[in-house]
């Protein structure tokens, strides 16, 4: 049986629209799995189609090569997708005008805090300068934070990796916490998914709220301004 099914799968590989239907596929089950658990924040369509994807990749022992080489229409997409948050914010302007000095301050303390976070858990933990350096820029959108990290030294693929499980556990937990802690305005649940979970929690957050989509998007460009230029800078003092 797994002859044949090897044998099924060999010619099917060489496809690349494969990968790509199979990425799309693993998400929409993701969807439907987050639907059946009515909205729950720890069923996120996108891990579960990571690990849908991650485990089809490994059990026909595919190349990361051979599979972007399908989906890479998706990453490709993902400009415009934040470019799109922009539709939101260009709405609620002027509500962004009168809160600026309340997003500026939180987005400095986000911001430094997450940077400085990052590096100083590796350092306590004894790890490798550029590992540290791979997890200053962790909290930006990910074409970002892979273009600081190769400035700096750092490992673009593993600061990918961060970003996006960054991410993932900021879409989980972040409204959650964030309504433990009595917050309900939906400007701070934007500014604090763009800014800690860039896309992804950014996303989830504007599927339920527009003008919490308009924060995220203003937290997902500004955080990426200020950490493409704090991070360089902290790392010239440090060396």
């Amino acid at each position: 049986m797994l002859h044949a099914l090897g044998n099924l799968w060999t010619p099917l590989a060489a496809t690349p629209l494969v990968w790509l239907a199979l990425t799309l596929a693993a998400f929409w089950l993701g969807r439907l799995v987050q639907r059946a658990c009515k909205g729950a924040p720890a069923a996120n369509p996108v891990l579960i189609a990571i690990l849908l994807v991650a485990a089809v990749v490994l059990a026909t022992r595919t190349s990361y090569a051979s599979y972007f080489s399908g989906a890479q229409f998706i990453n490709f997409l993902l400009g415009p997708a934040t470019i799109a948050l922009a539709v939101p914010l260009a709405r609620n302007l002027d509500l962004v005008r009168r809160n600026l000095y309340s997003v500026g301050t939180a987005l400095l303390a986000g911001s430094v805090a997450s940077i400085v976070s990052g590096v100083a858990i590796v350092w306590a933990l004894g790890g490798a300068k550029t590992v540290a350096l791979s997890m200053a820029p962790k909290a930006v959108t990910t074409p970002i934070a892979i273009a600081v990290s190769q400035q700096i030294g750092g490992v673009p693929a593993l600061t990918a990796a961060l970003a996006i499980l960054g991410g993932i556990v900021a879409a989980i937990i972040g409204q959650t916490m964030l309504r433990r802690l009595k917050v309900h305005d939906w400007r701070a649940h934007g500014l604090a998914a763009g800014v800690a979970g860039s896309g992804i929690a950014a996303a989830q957050v504007a599927s339920l709220n527009e003008l919490g989509a308009a924060f995220a998007a203003l937290g997902i460009g500004l955080n990426g301004v200020l950490t493409a230029i704090v991070v360089p800078v902290l790392v010239l003092l440090w060396g």
